[in-house]
């Protein structure tokens, strides 16, 4: 049974930074396709970043040069590094995987919020 725990959000000021960690079990991480997602009240869940298992990165164009998301896979973990976080970040961050098969798994979710 494949798991996914997300840890690291909180509250920061704008201008901070926080790093989101997400820990995954029950499947083969270093061959799967890593994301970060979130969801702000009232709107869709939207991509904020993927590493696929080569390694390649994509981000979406509000964050770009802000935030960074990378793997360990001695670990398990793919992280998201936030920096200069502003207020419209605030949202709940999911962890997905994509499985070699292209099954998809979530996380429970870890709320970010940032203050003005």
């Amino acid at each position: 049974q494949v798991q996914l725990v997300e840890s690291g959000g909180g509250l920061v000021e704008a201008g901070g930074s926080l790093r989101l960690s997400c820990a995954a079990s029950g499947t083969i991480f270093s061959i799967s396709d890593m994301g970060w997602y979130r969801q702000a009240p009232g709107k869709q869940r939207e991509l904020v970043a993927t590493i696929i298992k080569e390694g390649k990165t994509n981000y979406a164009d509000s964050v770009k040069g802000r935030f960074t998301i990378s793997r360990d896979n001695a670990k398990n973990t793919v992280y998201l590094q936030m920096n200069s976080l502003k207020p419209e970040d605030t949202a709940v961050y999911y962890c997905n995987l994509l499985d070699y098969y292209r099954n998809a798994y979530w996380g429970q979710g870890t709320q970010v919020t940032v203050s003005s």
